[in-house]
């Protein structure tokens, strides 16, 4: 088993972050001042006997019983390497909160606008198993790019398959359809080392009935190198307790950079397992729904309750995104 060239160890438990959002075309580009890392972005191709394979495994009951995946960083992790550990999956009724609250530490959103429609769940093969993440449809040159987590296309030195994108997710549900990658795509530092600061990754999805994926849900901006301590608005589809995954759940506060092993946001957040992949929006309005994505839910420290961190969208990021918006 490879070991971290930086202070990433994780323990694999049950748990995946993620969401999506919208916002006007164009704003991604015009907010992205550098040209990237010069590595090539690694990607997987999927045949179209696989995309196909895909949207039919995934059937409503294999998605309500999908292993959550998620990153938990123990102190010796952080220093060493990771341990993989498998857990079960729980069900239980969610806290509620209503949109207004600033900040707020985990509460299903409630407020409508466009991050109902552009955030969704990822499903998955991993190593056997079924498995979850979340993500976000952004806006892209090709209609059909979604941002997720590193470790939601990638763990282990393996690319995930089945790969589906269902946005706007209903307990089972795809109201929009379920959306087969076509690529998947995340950066040279996770690719190589599993690198916990650049724990991003992308899909490119086929078109689903004549249309691109963006022209049925809308798109998300996205920002690259906008800085840190903002006020910061994420989504995701969590589904550990005391969440079930039925639900898009947000959280929303002031933002920090992690002091301790990596240089991540942080967000306070008690958002659990399956949430992974799900978009951190800056400049985010709750009337509308639209924001600028700057990160992702990444992995929590299990020292460390309730907080949430999410890599910082720099140079590797701009260069992965690029990737996939072309492809």
């Amino acid at each position: 088993m490879r070991r971290h060239r930086t202070a990433a160890g994780f323990l694999l438990a049950v748990g995946a972050l993620f969401t999506g959002g919208l916002v006007e075309a164009g704003a991604a580009n015009a907010a992205a001042p550098h040209s990237g890392s010069g590595q090539s972005v690694p990607a997987r191709t999927s045949s179209v006997a696989e995309q196909h394979t895909a949207r039919t495994f995934w059937t409503a009951d294999r998605m309500r019983g999908a292993t959550p995946l998620d990153l938990l960083l123990t102190p010796r992790a952080a220093q060493q390497s990771k341990t993989p550990a498998a857990g079960g999956r729980t069900t239980t009724v969610e806290p509620t909160a209503a949109p207004a609250a600033f900040p707020q530490a985990g509460g299903a959103w409630s407020g409508g606008g466009a991050v109902v429609k552009t955030s969704g769940r990822v499903f998955f093969t991993f190593q056997g198993r079924t498995a979850s993440c979340s993500g976000n449809a952004v806006t892209s040159q090709n209609a059909s790019t979604v941002i997720t987590a590193g470790h939601c296309v990638k763990y282990q030195g393996s690319w995930h398959t089945n790969w589906v994108f269902v946005p706007a997710y209903d307990n089972g549900n795809a109201p929009y359809g379920q959306w087969a990658a076509t690529k998947t795509l995340t950066t040279p530092q996770w690719e190589a080392s599993e690198d916990i600061n650049h724990d991003i990754g992308a899909a490119v999805v086929a078109p689903l009935n004549g249309r691109t994926l963006t022209s049925v849900v809308g798109a998300q901006g996205i920002q690259f190198n906008g800085g840190y301590n903002k006020a910061m608005y994420a989504f995701g589809f969590p589904a550990a307790s005391p969440y079930d995954g039925t639900k898009l759940v947000y959280c929303s506060g002031n933002s920090s950079r992690d002091f301790l092993f990596s240089q991540d946001h942080s967000l306070g957040c008690n958002m659990t397992g399956g949430s992974s992949g799900g978009p951190w929006f800056t400049g985010f309005s709750e009337a509308t729904g639209t924001g600028l994505q700057v990160s992702v839910n990444s992995f929590g420290y299990t020292f460390l309750p309730n907080r949430m961190f999410g890599p910082y969208f720099g140079d590797e990021a701009k260069a992965l995104y690029d990737k996939a918006q072309t492809s």
